[in-house]
């Protein structure tokens, strides 16, 4: 007889529950959930494990739909003690980050609200625009994300004209620095004709606008202004005037006047349907909003939860300067003791988080509550036009299903010259840039003067895919990286040449494949010698469309940085004993071939890799003479 080696739901060995119950100690710490796949389903924080745990499995807990589902899937609880909560709220932040627990609050990384960063890791710290919040170096500060992209970029441009600073990511020259130093835009950071340190200042006064410390920036240039005008330092006195004036302007087009200015304040609201909850916080000092942040989360939690989840991962790499001292929150949140009290230590201040019912801080909320509901029905909108295109699109190609990953490839070639492919993914029809790739051609016949398409799609596709063709057992089912359907840029040839490699690895019939043509915009099928009847206005045609607009713009994008790389190398190719390897040494330390045949010997020498024999060929070879 067979036994079963299946471990049972803790609910349903209560002894065992009971046992594991008693071992979790009543100290600060994170615990963990897991199910009978060893896999970790949810992870929490509490200031005393035991009574935290004990809480999920009693009948009379009050638990939430979701939260009973994740109850009787638990088979085994862990622990890791801490000796404060400030640590238990760190610890649990990077697990969830870590692990991506199914039945946690995640937050999405919506791609659509943009972050400010500025990059202390570096002596002369870069200020930028990104969508991308990564946390490579951990002296990096992002702030975010931001709601309205448009004024983030007008905020930075006006920055940019009130301090000097780095106005360009890349020096222009090499011995000296381009106008913007003359026009005083500039302190010369590409020359060094500034300290590190004397910079980092500068950069660190526009952090403050960021940091909602306008005002009190504003006090400390009116102090400096004042002393160097006691000291008869007037052009000094005039510069810093004129960005007193400046920020003046900034913040008049930023803030919305708003009553009681005696306390900094944040107010947190979300707004939420069936899938989505999105999460507005507004960011108030001295009386007047100097911030809107927006967060999206998955709507299965309860609306605390949610609301605890943003708090969390916003304070979590905030400076105590920009921690408020009172958070009004619409729901009450579970853990508001835990994150006040080490909101309290961070800052140095009490700080105070309150569900605000009545008069003007209620208002208040309310009136995040309407921005967060404005934004929902905004994402809706777009939700609703990808969810009919991409039915749309299920109709047209007869698909069993709404296909949620679709892949579109295309060619980039001058006469063959640098052939490059591009592959694009559109998830829920959305782009999904990380997970867009490119590709240079190998196949030996395509050559300057000589291309072929048909055989640049054939092996893009079959480099692809090469895994699953060679591993027959290899799970395509459920797999995240398996298309539902692939578009080809072109026409029957070019599909025909896809269809013919998938032939081969015995594939076509797990994957759907289809072209759309230039000029007509036809949708081809395989083995069909006619296009699809179609409107070329439908909503699934223009979702490919955008498909292969996009996939022709990644193609060509990659394939002019091919082409530049290759006319920088290319007088360079032709030195004796100079390899790629040293020509991207060349490359990196004077930038352009031109700085490179200026340069002296006793210059080139110092390059690594590069000793005086070379730096005298090289010299020789721009200096036949």
């Amino acid at each position: 007889m067979a036994i079963s080696t299946q471990i049972l739901p803790l609910v349903k060995e209560p002894e065992r529950l009971e046992n594991r119950l008693a071992e979790i100690p009543p100290e600060p710490g994170v615990y963990f959930m897991r199910d009978s796949s060893d896999r970790i389903i949810y992870i929490g924080k509490s200031r005393k494990l035991r009574s935290r745990v004990r809480s999920y499995f009693r009948d009379g807990y009050n638990k939430s739909e979701r939260i009973a589902t994740m109850v009787k899937l638990v088979t085994e609880i862990e622990f890791i003690v801490t000796d404060t909560e400030t640590e238990a709220l760190a610890l649990e932040a990077n697990l969830i980050k870590q692990h991506q627990p199914y039945f946690n609050v995640l937050l999405k990384d919506d791609k659509k609200y943009p972050y400010l960063c500025i990059t202390w890791s570096e002596d002369y710290p870069r200020i930028f625009i990104t969508r991308k919040r990564q946390f490579g170096k951990e002296k990096d500060k992002f702030y975010g994300p931001y709601t309205d992209a448009g004024l983030l970029r007008e905020i930075v441009r006006l920055c940019k004209r009130i301090f000097p600073q780095r106005q360009r990511p890349q020096p222009l020259f090499k011995d000296r620095p381009c106008l913007n130093y003359d026009l005083g835009r500039c302190p010369g950071v590409c020359q060094q004709m500034i300290p590190p340190e004397e910079y980092r200042k500068i950069v660190q006064k526009i952090a403050m606008v960021f940091q909602g410390r306008t005002q009190e920036l504003i006090d400390i240039l009116t102090q400096q202004m004042n002393a160097a005008a006691e000291n008869l330092n007037f052009e000094t006195a005039a510069r810093i005037r004129d960005q007193i004036s400046g920020l003046k302007s900034l913040t008049a087009n930023q803030k919305v006047s708003l009553p009681d200015d005696t306390v900094s304040r944040d107010a947190i609201a979300l707004a939420a349907n069936e899938q989505h909850a999105c999460i507005q916080l507004f960011q108030i000092r001295a009386g007047q909003l100097v911030g809107r942040l927006a967060f999206v989360a998955d709507a299965h939690a309860e609306p605390g939860a949610i609301l605890q989840r943003a708090l969390e991962e916003h304070y979590q790499t905030a400076d105590s300067v920009e921690i408020p001292l009172e958070i009004l929150v619409q729901h009450d949140i579970p853990d508001s003791e835990i994150l006040a009290d080490v909101l309290t230590q961070r800052k140095g201040k009490k700080v105070t988080i309150l569900t605000p019912l009545r008069q003007t801080k209620a208002e208040l909320i309310e009136m995040v509550e309407r921005n967060a509901q404005y934004e929902l029905q905004r994402m809706q909108k777009l939700g609703d036009r990808n969810d009919q295109a991409m039915q749309d699109l299920a109709a047209i190609l007869d698909l069993p299903d709404v296909p949620h990953r679709i892949e579109g490839y295309d060619i980039s070639h001058i006469q063959g010259s640098n052939a490059v492919a591009s592959q694009v993914v559109f998830i829920d029809g959305l782009p999904a840039k990380q997970h867009y790739r490119h590709y240079k051609i190998k196949n030996p016949t395509v050559t300057a003067g000589h291309s072929d398409d048909f055989a640049s799609l054939a092996e893009v596709i079959g480099r692809r895919f090469r895994k699953y063709g060679d591993d027959p057992q290899l799970s395509r089912l459920g797999n995240p990286d398996w298309p539902d359907l692939i578009m080809i840029d072109g026409g029957k040839g070019q599909l025909s040449s896809v269809v013919a490699v998938l032939q081969e690895m015995n594939l076509l019939e797990d994957l759907r494949v289809v072209s759309l043509a230039k000029q007509r915009e036809e949708i081809f099928l395989p083995g069909e010698s006619k296009p699809l009847t179609t409107d070329s206005e439908q909503s699934g045609v223009q979702l490919l469309r955008r498909l292969r607009d996009e996939a022709h713009r990644f193609a060509v994008t990659f394939h002019r940085q091919q082409r530049s790389d290759k006319l920088k190398r290319s007088r360079l190719d032709e030195i004796p004993g100079l390899g790629h390897h040293r020509q991207k040494q060349l490359l990196g330390h004077f930038r352009s071939v031109d700085y490179i045949r200026q340069a002296a010997p006793t210059q080139l020498a110092e390059v690594p890799g590069i000793g005086p024999r070379l730096a005298q060929e090289i010299y020789d070879y721009f200096h036949p003479s």
